[in-house]
């Protein structure tokens, strides 16, 4: 980041940080550079563009951006959350361990366990409710601790500042999933995390309408890493995906603002519903870790989960199938409000004796809010509870 952009506010960083008027034509918006090469001079002697793969001016311009939002150093652009997620592991070796928390997004579960156990790295899930319990699972073989917070889908708080400090300690990478909540409600990297991850397919774009990752760094070293395992394992966004999460960044702190009033009004609905047994969202001050959740948090975000009294499948579906406003589908963060069922969509890839453990039972149902009037919601919540 330059000068101008560390002292950028949040809302301008969005519009303004990483971003130039295109210098051929004055176009406001960045180009769309679609194209898979670029014309040398000579060989080796070229514009600072060779090849798509390696480089883009569209992917250039967002991962500035995304370095502003971040505070970080550098930022690396990919196909999907789980490829930026899959480039990460990739940086460590057989014999290596991870810690990672055991509320977990149901795809990232199974990327660890299905996919890098079997090349020698071994997996530690812990209950990181407490900062505390890290330590008895920390080795001379860590080198990584994986944080969610807010978690998929329990909502639970992570206190990141405690647990990177005793990471960093110890010498040992740390990085932030910090998809629920977006740039906009905390920055990971400002409390102390490596690295922060997002699938940007989420709140950064907002839109529905793309599918995208990204790590952003505060290490020079392993930013220079991510580089090269993007070029040379070429998980890559095309130029089209990375022009929409630029255009929906810029009303990223208008969304999800309006996104956590909703939230916030809908949980507290939910919450004095007969047919509604628990109610998990960290603005409520009973929730395990609200004040941590205040300390870390500019607002509580736009994710709400909830039990029915009848904790059952066939509870649930009635739910799922009676909402209007409410698209049952997978997914979060666009400013449709979306419907899920945990056990068998976003984390059916979890065995249901270790969801269990965390609290994802059968009747668990997951809410993204989005910005429609909040009236309209509500109204569409109740309707679909009463069909039980």
């Amino acid at each position: 980041m330059n000068n101008a952009e560390t002292q950028m506010r949040f809302n301008t960083k969005v519009i303004h940080a990483g971003i130039e008027p295109d210098p051929s034509t004055g176009a406001i918006m960045t180009p769309i550079f679609q194209t898979s090469t670029y014309v040398q001079d000579a060989p080796g002697q070229h514009k600072g563009y060779a090849y798509a793969r390696s480089q883009n001016p569209t992917r250039a311009a967002l991962e500035a951006n995304l370095t502003a939002l971040e505070n970080g150093v550098g930022a690396v652009c990919y196909s999907s959350g789980l490829a930026a997620m899959d480039a990460i592991l990739r940086m460590l070796n057989p014999g290596d361990e991870v810690v990672a928390t055991n509320d977990l997004y149901g795809g990232s579960y199974r990327l660890m366990t299905k996919l890098f156990s079997k090349y020698g790295i071994k997996m530690v899930f812990v209950d990181l409710s407490e900062a505390g319990n890290i330590i008895a699972h920390i080795t001379n073989k860590t080198k990584l601790v994986w944080l969610e917070t807010p978690t998929n889908p329990m909502l639970n708080i992570v206190d990141i500042e405690a647990i990177c400090s005793i990471a960093n300690e110890k010498g040992i990478w740390s990085c932030v999933d910090n998809t629920f909540a977006s740039p906009y409600l905390q920055n990971p990297l400002d409390l102390g995390a490596t690295m922060v991850m997002h699938s940007a397919t989420k709140y950064l774009g907002g839109h529905s309408d793309v599918i995208h990752g990204c790590v952003i760094t505060s290490d020079k070293g392993i930013h220079e890493e991510l580089k090269f395992i993007q070029n040379a394992a070429g998980a890559v966004p095309g130029p089209q995906d990375c022009f929409l999460i630029l255009r929906g960044i810029k009303t990223l702190h208008i969304r999800v603002e309006r996104a956590c009033q909703n939230a916030e009004s809908i949980a507290r609905f939910l919450k004095s519903h007969d047919k509604v047994s628990k109610v998990y969202w960290p603005g409520f001050e009973d929730h395990p870790n609200h004040e941590i959740a205040k300390k870390q948090m500019k607002h509580f975000g736009g994710m709400v989960s909830f039990d029915l009294v009848e904790n059952n499948i066939k509870a649930a579906n009635k739910v799922l199938s009676n909402t209007h406003y409410f698209s049952l589908a997978e997914s979060l963060g666009g400013v449709e409000s979306l419907i899920g069922h945990p056990a068998t969509m976003t984390h059916a890839s979890i065995p249901k004796e270790e969801r269990l453990k965390v609290g994802l039972t059968d009747s668990l149902i997951r809410l993204s809010v989005g910005i429609e009037d909040i009236s309209d919601l509500k109204s569409d919540l109740d309707t679909a509870l009463n069909a039980i």
